[in-house]
């Protein structure tokens, strides 16, 4: 009896301590997963905060009919409802040739996004505004040389004397604004998005106007002759996320009260408003200033 009751607390004593060492292998047996590094995906072109895009292209602009009123030593007059038109240079090398860049019609953007789909934009719009010269236009006012006092009839001048008048800005109308584009991705593919975006902006005018006034020497100098604003819509084409083809649509207001019309120092000066539409296109490069893997 004696010898069963010590085999007995033997074998449990085995099956305890078995027990035991299974419950410690299962409380302190730990799992290694190896650590991912989460994987953030290049975010879509024209949408994210961070984001750059740089644009050149060129124009083709259509103006009002524009009231323009000159003052100087002698005359105070205007003229009514002047027409006005652009001057786009023939298709050719010019439009490729670095050189030549300034005697197109061109445009020049910087873009930021501040935040998503909200894009800070730098332009300069290099527009051409030239006087149409064979036309009549209404006369009011007075001039005290009677020479060019002789040439306005029955209240009108005929402007295709040039001996009156030439007037353009042709060097440019140069529109430098900022603007403000809100963005909206239309279509998403593998390697192509379309992207619409809209906006508005506002700026200086610094036009190089080419002005001749009653055979005086000719005007032709940079100079701040006002302010600019406009409404804008664009839609971009981006290929392989980096390249665009950019359209734009364009119309604002423009209103120049200090355009210089003699080239030396003189207190002479002429100012207009009007409003303009524009259209654009051109080619670009959009890039993240954050890293993506």
């Amino acid at each position: 009896m004696k010898n069963l009751l010590v085999v007995g607390i033997m074998m449990s004593g085995v099956a305890f301590g078995q027990v035991k060492k299974d419950t410690l292998d299962k409380e302190y047996k730990l799992e290694v997963t190896p650590y991912k590094a989460e994987k953030k995906e290049k975010p879509l072109p024209l949408s994210k905060k961070g984001q750059v895009f740089v644009f050149y292209g060129w124009n083709r602009g259509a103006f009002s009919n524009s009231d323009i009123h000159f003052t100087g030593n002698g005359y105070d007059f205007q003229l009514n409802n002047v027409q006005a038109r652009d001057k786009p240079t023939k298709f050719g090398i010019v439009y490729i040739d670095p050189s030549w860049f300034t005697v197109t019609q061109y445009n020049f953007r910087i873009g930021y996004f501040i935040k998503d789909n909200l894009a800070l934009v730098l332009g300069i719009d290099h527009m051409k505004y030239v006087m149409k010269q064979d036309q009549t236009a209404d006369f009011s006012g007075t001039i005290s040389d009677p020479k060019y006092a002789a040439m306005v009839q029955n209240g009108q001048v005929n402007l295709a004397d040039s001996q009156f008048l030439t007037f353009e800005h042709t060097d440019g109308l140069n529109y430098e604004n900022l603007g403000l584009e809100k963005y909206k991705n239309l279509i998403h593919k593998k390697n192509i998005d379309l992207v619409w975006s809209y906006g508005a902006g506002i700026g200086v005018m610094f036009p190089k106007s080419n002005i001749k006034l009653f055979g005086n020497e000719r005007s032709d100098r940079f100079h701040v002759a006002g302010m600019g604003t406009d409404l804008r819509t664009s839609l971009n084409m981006v290929f392989w996320k980096n390249w665009m083809i950019r359209a734009e649509a364009k119309a604002g207001y423009i209103n120049m009260w200090d355009i210089k019309t003699t080239l030396n120092n003189k207190p002479d000066k002429a100012r207009q408003d009007f409003v303009f539409g524009q259209v654009l296109a051109g080619v670009g490069y959009t890039f993240n200033t954050k890293k993506y893997n």
